[in-house]
């Protein structure tokens, strides 16, 4: 990943799509890396379902307001 954007969260996919639900609300696009997917897509395997959640610098804090009002 870019270093121009920031990891805001690591976690099971189904808190993933409530976070990114919530961000849509306030117009921030996260960015969502799924590492299992890309190792199945290129033939490996993986053991970790987890998916990060990546915002830019600019909205950093206010996804972080985000956050912390969804998983306090």
């Amino acid at each position: 990943m870019s270093p121009k954007y920031v990891k805001i969260f690591f976690g099971p996919a189904v808190q993933v799509i409530n976070l990114c639900n919530a961000l849509d609300e306030v117009s921030i696009v996260p960015v969502v890396k799924d590492r299992a997917e890309s190792a199945r897509l290129a033939g490996f395997g993986s053991f970790s379902s987890d998916q990060e959640i990546w915002v830019h610098p600019d909205e950093e804090k206010q996804a972080k307001e985000v956050l912390q009002s969804i998983f306090p």
